[in-house]
């Protein structure tokens, strides 16, 4: 039916710098890869290698994946967790050089498990943009008992975009539940979602929502469009995001509805 239109008609296609999709890997082979990216390639910006996974792949799956992904003008980089045990190990320049000689030209910066010092957190994006890299950094504890006060949210949002981060990800983990923004049911705690809009501003751009559930990714795209970036997508759920996007299930083909009658 070549001439129907999508209800939500101003999805930006790729090269895009916003509306960006990223994905998490949790182990996926090559040939489930290959077959994934044929399908969603248009779909997806960033593919994160996550829970430190690029250490335990043989290292020529390793590279054939990373390749894998770039010929489809994706993205990969490996997760934040890794950069901590990096630095935690006192190995973040040797780090740096080992994801440079798998292929990698992206990483993510956070501390999600660690203490990171503003200082040591400026001087870690400093050298990651320094050797190439496009730089992701998270902002977001993993343990909720951790989590972060709007204010404190604040600064660390402020110091990442002043130290010229590409794209700030704020943490929603695996699950979507029960960690920094989200409550245990997955819904949005309402004052942190609207205090971090009010911090960036214009800057909006710049952040990437991990949102894996369903319910977070239709608050999303309500309250800021369907060129918000979303991230922590689970591969088997990336075409129907796009269909949420593009306004095609019944979530999001109401505000086409809404917008027709003004």
């Amino acid at each position: 039916m070549g001439t129907l239109k999508f209800p939500l008609e101003d999805r930006r296609e790729k090269p895009r710098s916003t509306g960006l999709t990223m994905v998490i890997d949790k182990g996926m082979g090559l040939a489930s890869l290959a077959d994934f990216l044929e399908l969603n390639w248009s779909y997806v910006d960033f593919i994160k290698f996550s829970f430190g996974t690029s250490l335990i792949y043989p290292e020529k799956v390793l590279k054939e994946k990373i390749g894998l992904i770039k010929s489809y003008n994706v993205i990969p980089y490996p997760g934040g967790t890794l950069f901590e045990i990096a630095l935690f190990q006192n190995k973040m320049e040797e780090y740096f050089n080992w994801l440079k000689e798998l292929g990698f030209s992206a990483l993510e910066i956070s501390d999600g498990t660690i203490n990171l010092p503003v200082g040591l957190r400026r001087e870690a994006i400093r050298k990651a943009r320094s050797a190439g890299f496009l730089v992701l950094t998270e902002v977001g504890k993993k343990d909720e008992k951790e989590s972060l006060s709007l204010a404190e949210t604040g600064r660390i949002l402020e110091a990442d975009l002043q130290a010229g981060v590409d794209y700030i990800i704020i943490e929603g983990r695996e699950s979507g539940k029960g960690i920094f923004i989200y409550e245990i049911d997955g819904s949005i705690n309402l004052e942190l979602f609207r205090g971090i809009l009010a911090m960036v501003g214009e800057r909006r751009e710049k952040i990437i929502w991990e949102a894996p559930l369903k319910k977070q990714q239709v608050f999303l795209i309500r309250e800021l469009g369907n060129n918000v970036s979303l991230g922590n997508i689970p591969p088997e759920e990336v075409m129907a995001l796009e269909a949420l996007r593009k306004g095609l299930r019944g979530d999001t083909f109401k505000l086409s509805l809404r917008e027709a009658l003004l």
